[in-house]
């Protein structure tokens, strides 16, 4: 059992801002699969139980999809629950996250290592007690001349952007297919190369 966890902030303020990156991806895979995340009050959280980059006459990869009902900064707790109540281990966690350090339109997968001030990994790390988890890194760029990098996070893409998102957010949920059916090294590989 994988679990695929988006993140973001909820509410429609933050829908459509570069934070939320995360939760766009599980919202493709999510209509990839034909359904909507619920409500799982036991975990703080909206999952969607799947299966994953299901070929034709293949089965898929069995995946939680999941996004937090809490703001960016506390997403460890409901992380945690999560795992706990579907029995699964850090290392079969795939985090999805925004990240100001890659340019936007540049997607990376990455096993493990350090958050890069990312106060969501921050959390999770915390609370998981482990960095090893997977993540999928989502580039939305630094922000322009002296701009806050935490203002700059919540507030929605540039026109300009908008106009390759659509693409972009599909390219990342073809990324996490990659990773569930073909595993990380193999989907890695094709992901940086085509990059």
């Amino acid at each position: 059992m994988f679990a695929v966890v988006g993140l973001g902030n909820p509410g429609e303020r933050y829908a459509q801002t570069r934070h939320n990156a995360g939760h766009m991806v599980i919202a493709s895979l999510a209509s990839r699969a034909g359904a909507a995340l619920r409500a799982h009050r036991a975990t703080h959280t909206h999952t969607l139980s799947t299966r994953v980059g299901a070929l034709p006459g293949e089965s898929g990869q069995q995946a939680i999809l999941a996004t937090c009902d809490c703001y960016m900064n506390v997403s460890g707790g409901p992380v945690k629950a999560l795992l706990t109540y579907f029995n699964a281990t850090a290392e079969e966690l795939l985090v999805i996250h925004d990240d100001l350090d890659l340019p936007f339109g540049t997607l990376r997968l990455k096993r493990g290592g350090g958050e890069g001030g990312h106060n969501g990994l921050k959390s999770i790390s915390q609370a998981l007690g482990t960095r090893d988890y997977l993540r999928l890194r989502f580039g939305v760029g630094r922000p322009p001349g002296r701009q806050d990098p935490a203002d700059f996070v919540l507030r929605p893409f540039a026109p300009a952007e908008r106009r390759e998102l659509p693409t972009l957010v599909e390219n990342a949920a073809d990324a996490v297919e990659d990773v569930l059916t073909r595993g990380f090294d193999a989907a890695q590989m094709r992901l940086h190369t085509a990059n």
